[in-house]
C-alpha cells in the first residue's frame, strides 16, 4: 500500500513546487505627462499590468537659499483609471545632506503635493514610493523623513534600495517602510572606457550574495532604457538619452568602429546636440539575454522571491527595443 502512495505523494509535491507563485510585471513611469502610446498600451494589455509606479515630482535645492523645491511636477492627460497607482517621488541627496533641513516640513510639504496631484486627477492610491540614494552623510536626515512621512501619509510606503545599501546595511541602515525595490541598474562609473556603466555582470556578483542577509522584503528593478556616452578628446562631455545603435547606424553622420562604439564621420546636429568630428558615442543598452541573466543570478541568491519586477522605464522608444513577450519571459525565471 505504501508504495502505491509513495509515488502519489511526490507526483502532488512536484506538481505544487511547478505552481509557485510568479512574480508580477509592473513598470516605472518617468515621464513628464502621462499619455500612453498606442505600443505602450499594448505592452501594458499584453503583460497583464495592473500597477504603475510613476514618478509625480522631483526634489530638489532652490539655487539660491537652498530650500527645497518640487521639480517638474507631472500633468496628467489622461486618466491612468484602468491601473493602481503609485505615487514616486524622487529627493536629490544633496537635500537630505542640508544640516538645516527641517525634516518635518519637507515630509508635510511632499505629502500635501501629492495630494494636490491625486486630487487634481480623481486619484486614490494605497501605496507612495520614496526613490532616494542616501548616503552616510545623509541617512539621519532620510531615515527621520521616512518616519514621518509613513505617519503622515497612513499608507504603505515603499523605498527604492541601491546595491551598496543591502551590503553595508549595518552602516547605511534599513528605512522604516514596508517593502523595499532594488534597483538593478546604474552600477558601474559613466566613463570613455568600455564598460556599461548601466548594467554589469561583474559588478553586480560583489554584492549578490549579500541579498540572503538583507532583513527587508525586496522587490526588483530592471533597466530596459539605452544611452549614449558622448565622449570628446578621451572626455565625457555628456549623456545622451534615447540612442541606441539602431538609430546610429542609420545615420550617414556615424561610423561604427566596434559593437558599442561610434566615431562622428562629420560635424553635425542629431536631436537638438551638436556632435563634433572625431567625437565617440559609447552605446550603453540592455540586451533581453542581460535581462534573463540578471533575473537567473537574482534568483540564486533570494530567500524568497520577488513578488514583483518593475521595468524602467514604459517608453515607446525603449520598448521597441524588445519583443512584446520579452517581459513574461523574465519574469518566468524567478
Amino acid at each position: 500500500m505504501l508504495k502505491r502512495i509513495f509515488p502519489i505523494l511526490v507526483f502532488f509535491l512536484l506538481l505544487s513546487c511547478g505552481k509557485s507563485e510568479k512574480p508580477v510585471v509592473s513598470f516605472y513611469y518617468w515621464k513628464t505627462i502621462f499619455k500612453f502610446s498606442k505600443t505602450e498600451k499594448e505592452v501594458l494589455d499584453e503583460n497583464n499590468v495592473h500597477k504603475l509606479y510613476v514618478r509625480y515630482f522631483d526634489i530638489g535645492l532652490h539655487p539660491e537659499n537652498k530650500f527645497p523645491i518640487p521639480i517638474s511636477p507631472i500633468r496628467f492627460e489622461e486618466n491612468p483609471k484602468e491601473y493602481e497607482i503609485v505615487p514616486v517621488v524622487f529627493i536629490q541627496n544633496k537635500v537630505m545632506s542640508e544640516t538645516n533641513l527641517d525634516v518635518n516640513e519637507l515630509a508635510q510639504k511632499t505629502f500635501d503635493f501629492i495630494e494636490q496631484i491625486n486630487s487634481k486627477n480623481k486619484i486614490t492610491c494605497q501605496e507612495i514610493q520614496i526613490d532616494c540614494d542616501w548616503t552616510l552623510k545623509s541617512k539621519t536626515n532620510y531615515l527621520k523623513f521616512i518616519e514621518v512621512f509613513k505617519k503622515l501619509s497612513k499608507k504603505k510606503l515603499s523605498a527604492t534600495i541601491r546595491l551598496h545599501q543591502v551590503k553595508y546595511f549595518k552602516k547605511t541602515k534599513i528605512p522604516n517602510v514596508d517593502s523595499g525595490v532594488l534597483m538593478y541598474y546604474n552600477m558601474g562609473s559613466i566613463a570613455p572606457d568600455s564598460l556599461n556603466s548601466i548594467y554589469d555582470q561583474k559588478i553586480a556578483a560583489k554584492y549578490l550574495k549579500s541579498l540572503k542577509k538583507y532583513p527587508l522584503r525586496l522587490n526588483f528593478a530592471f533597466p530596459i532604457y539605452s544611452w549614449a556616452v558622448h565622449i570628446r578628446n578621451n572626455k565625457v562631455i555628456g549623456l545622451r538619452s534615447k540612442i541606441n545603435s539602431k538609430a546610429l547606424e542609420n545615420d550617414p553622420n556615424f561610423e561604427k568602429t566596434s559593437p558599442i562604439f561610434f566615431k562622428v564621420k562629420q560635424s553635425n546636429y542629431k536631436n537638438g546636440v551638436f556632435y563634433e568630428e572625431n567625437d565617440l558615442l559609447k552605446i550603453e543598452e540592455i540586451k533581453t539575454t542581460d535581462l534573463k541573466e540578471m533575473a537567473k543570478d537574482l534568483e540564486e541568491n533570494l530567500m524568497e522571491k520577488p513578488k514583483e519586477i518593475i521595468f524602467y522605464d514604459l517608453d515607446e522608444f525603449n520598448l521597441n527595443n524588445y519583443e512584446k513577450n520579452t517581459f513574461k519571459q523574465i519574469i518566468s525565471c524567478f
